[in-house]
């Protein structure tokens, strides 16, 4: 038997009785609590032989300070008890003793427990030992496939800027105004248990894709100087059925991953309007999903006070007023209302970026 073990008797008949049955071990030996303790501060022990009835510091009290030490308390500890003494067999096996054994010692039966109880302590270690390997892998894949999702994103982002759709400022102006908005809303009972931490942090990360479709519409439409006619403005409406088929175009699975997921989402729902009359599905109220809802007002305030190849930037107060205007119709009404709470904060942002 391979072990480290710490034999803790004031009785030195028993502690030398007990070390000959385990000559095949490496073993320690303490004559009371005491000593227990330092040899447990010190050594690296895998099973402990412990008296209860000990001058100085009893087994009582050695187990109440093991079981309080996150270290110690995972070492298991076999009790001897005197023959008369049940009580002290529950109370000891209530601090968290695994077993005892009754004086006079049956040397066979206290063998074959220490043998019984090193081989679980020694196949825990083992367990935790591969479950601490595993974590490191999955730790490790995590981090590639946060990566792969961020580059992924960052990629997409950048064909809106290499065709000239959207500048980096509007995205940052996006992601940060989408984030704030989401922190405030997650405050409010009705929304808490959908905005997350991590599913604020998504949103974060994949608002800027809800224009990637805009990559399959024509220069001449998309970059005109002056108002879209009606056949023009029916294929500037394809951008978001193009941005789903975009986003969707690579999937292989039934389950994507999550961010492809809310990506999608954004880029299928962000001109919805809350009355039923948005495209590209008609969805009204509630059936838009929350961040359709949040990007929609986030998105038109960008838009109104920012310069575009067809108009001017209006300024902070003309766009709150359309928004409000809109409550109802365009926008959902509680979102809108939860919008003008921070939208001091919304302008802070705003500004805080060049308006390209």
């Amino acid at each position: 038997m391979n072990a480290r073990l710490l034999i803790v008797d004031d009785s030195a008949i028993d502690r030398l009785i007990i070390s000959n049955i385990l000559s095949d071990c490496e073993y320690f030996l303490a004559c009371d609590g005491i000593e227990a303790m330092d040899v447990l501060h010190e050594r690296k022990i895998e099973l402990v032989i412990l008296d209860i009835n000990m001058p100085r510091m009893n087994g009582f009290e050695v187990l109440e300070i093991m079981r309080k030490d996150p270290v110690l308390c995972e070492i298991p500890v076999i009790i001897l008890t005197n023959y008369d003494e049940t009580e002290n067999e529950i109370k000891g096996l209530g601090l968290g003793a695994v077993d005892y054994v009754r004086k006079p010692l049956n040397l066979e039966s206290l063998r074959k427990r220490i043998e019984v109880h090193v081989h679980i302590r020694q196949s825990q270690e083992k367990i935790n030992a591969q479950k601490e390997a595993l974590e490191e892998i999955v730790l490790g894949r995590t981090k590639e496939l946060i990566l792969t999702r961020d580059i992924t994103i960052h990629a997409l982002i950048s064909l809106l800027e290499v065709r000239n759709i959207e500048s980096s400022d509007h995205c940052k102006r996006i992601q940060s105004m989408v984030r704030r908005f989401s922190e405030h809303l997650s405050l409010m009972p009705e929304y808490c248990d959908i905005l997350t931490k991590e599913y604020i942090d998504e949103l974060f990360k994949t608002s800027p894709l809800h224009d990637l479709g805009k990559v399959g519409i024509p220069d001449n439409i998309l970059l005109k100087p002056g108002k879209l006619d009606h056949d023009e403005f029916e294929i500037m409406k394809r951008h978001t059925t193009f941005g789903v088929e975009a986003l969707s175009y690579e999937l292989i699975t039934e389950t994507p991953p999550s961010f492809i997921k809310t990506a999608i989402e954004l880029a299928a729902t962000h001109h919805e309007r809350y009355d039923g009359t948005g495209y590209p599905s008609g969805l009204q109220g509630n059936d838009i999903p929350l961040s359709g809802r949040i990007l929609a007002i986030i998105d038109v305030y960008d838009a109104l006070t920012s310069k575009r190849v067809y108009k001017d930037a209006i300024g902070h107060h003309d766009a709150l007023e359309i928004i409000l205007d809109e409550k109802g119709t365009h926008f959902d009404p509680r979102l809108v209302e939860l919008f003008m709470e921070i939208e001091k904060q919304i302008l802070e942002i705003s500004q805080s970026f060049a308006q390209n």
